[in-house]
Formats: C-alpha cells, sequence, structure tokens
C-alpha cells in the first residue's frame, strides 16, 4: 500500500485533526515509565540545555530543565500545567538559537514532515558540536499501512537512505535499538484504523486509558547496541546520534534558518 502523496500543509492538518483529539483527552505519562528511561537518565547526566521536540503527552525527557515545543497547542496547554516550559511550533522552524543544546530528543516526528531534510536541519543547528540528537524513525516503505496514513506520515524510511540524510547532516549513529509501541498483529492495527476512523472519541478514550497504560506494563528494556543495529526486519529505530562539526558554509546556511525561525515564531498569536 503506496503512501497518500499529501502537501505539506495537508499533513500539518492531518497530524493537528489527530493528535489534538488523541493529547486534548490524554493524561501526561512521565519519562520515567519508558523504557528509554535509563538511556535517558545517563545522557541527562552529560548534558546542559535540552530541548525535546514533538513530545505530546509522552515526552521521553524530564519536564524539570527541558525545552519542549510542539504542534499541538492542547499538548503544550497540558505541559504548561505540569510545569513544563513548552511553546506551539514546528519542527522546521525551531525557535531557538543556533547551537543552545547539548541534547535534543525527536521521536517519531521528522516521517510526519514533508521536508525531512529541513526538519533534521534544524535539530542540527540548534545543537552544539558534540551534541547528542535521540531520534526514532518507521522503516521499510513496503511495511506501509493505513495506520500510517491515519497517523500523519509521509514516509516510511528505506536504511541506507536514512544513514545518507544523517550523514548529510554531521550526525554519527553511535548506538541504536529496536523502538516502538505498534503492535504486530496487522488485524489489530486493522481494528486501531476503523475505531480511529470511525469513533475517535471512543478509540482515543480506549487507547489513553486502556491500550496505552497495558503497552506500557508489556514494554521490553531497550536493547542498545553500538552502531545501526541490523534493521531488515525492524519497524522502527531507536538512534543515538552525535553532532559533529559543521563547515562554515553549512552555519551560514543554518543561521540563515534561525533567522526565519525566529521571525516566524515572533510573529505568531501567543497560546
Amino acid at each position: 500500500m503506496p503512501p497518500t502523496s499529501r502537501t505539506d500543509e495537508q499533513l500539518i492538518e492531518a497530524n493537528l485533526a489527530f493528535y489534538d483529539s488523541l493529547w486534548s483527552g490524554a493524561s501526561l505519562v512521565e519519562a520515567q515509565r519508558f523504557n528509554t528511561w535509563p538511556l535517558v537518565q545517563t545522557l541527562v547526566e552529560h548534558a546542559g540545555d535540552r530541548l525535546e521536540v514533538a513530545p505530546g503527552m509522552r515526552p521521553r525527557l524530564p519536564i524539570a530543565h527541558t525545552h519542549f515545543v510542539d504542534l499541538s497547542a492542547p499538548a503544550v496547554g497540558h505541559l504548561r500545567e505540569h510545569g513544563a516550559n513548552a511553546v506551539v511550533g514546528q519542527i522546521s522552524a525551531l525557535p531557538f538559537a543556533d547551537a543552545t543544546f547539548e541534547l535534543v530528543c525527536a521521536l517519531d516526528i521528522v516521517e510526519h514532515v514533508d521536508d525531512d531534510e529541513r526538519a533534521l536541519a534544524e535539530l542540527v543547528r540548534v545543537a552544539r558540536d558534540g551534541a547528542t540528537l535521540l531520534l526514532s524513525v518507521p522503516l521499510h516503505p513496503s511495511r506501509w499501512t493505513a495506520f500510517d496514513d491515519l497517523v500523519g506520515h509521509r514516509r516510511r524510511y528505506e536504511p541506507h537512505l536514512l544513514n545518507a540524510l544523517l550523514a548529510r547532516q554531521g550526525l554519527v549513529v553511535e548506538q541504536s535499538a529496536v523502538y516502538g509501541m505498534q503492535p504486530e498483529s496487522s488485524r489489530l492495527l486493522d481494528f486501531g484504523v476503523w475505531g480511529l476512523t470511525h469513533h475517535p472519541r471512543f478509540a482515543a478514550w480506549l487507547y489513553n486509558r486502556v491500550l496505552m497504560p497495558i503497552g506500557m506494563h508489556f514494554q521490553k528494556p531497550l536493547a542498545l547496541s553500538v552502531g545501526l543495529i541490523d534493521v531488515a526486519q525492524v519497524d522502527e529505530v531507536l538512534l543515538v546520534c552525535r553532532r559533529q562539526a559543521r563547515p562554515d558554509t553549512v552555519a551560514v546556511a543554518h543561521s540563515a534558518q534561525r533567522a526565519e525561525a525566529l521571525t516566524a515564531f515572533a510573529d505568531a498569536p501567543p497560546v
């Protein structure tokens, strides 16, 4: 099943429609409850300023001392209620200066935008030389399903193209692991798509109140390996990347991108 062809505006609409509804009735799940927490603990110990992009109500970094950016106003509102430093924004126009953060987390997000090269460049721009970038993406276009369309995905990645994308941005994969909580059963996925399409409020309630807690209970420990794991049979991968120093020519381009991002943020209405 091929991906539905959508413009960036259509992707934003699809993502807002799905996630605003999902997060409006959701409770915050703290970072300590996810299988990423042992890794995050280690990374936080060695990082100063940190950023998480598109956490929704499931942040993987601690609320305290982390900056959050999310497209969903309901998610940002809920995060603020819990004391988070959170703003509404897009991954392709982050409202921060160059080289601000030592740790940047962006899980399940770059596959949602049309221009993933720009999105990744923005993450790199706001990261300092030597910073850690924690990323996750779905793999293998051949595994595309109606669920990918429903949740606002633009693509799944061929592993060799993902490697090339990371390399162009000066990112080196230091560790990786199998990741994600998507059920393996195609029938369960089809049922989820049907429910979210025909009974979205009930399906969102069921996910937030029943399925998510069950999934959290049965999480497997994160099994990190050095470098990039064999992803031939992997649906989604978690990547721990290191930002390398960038050439001056790229830095100039990133500075121009930063100015555009800050201008757009300054002109945006308050939430």
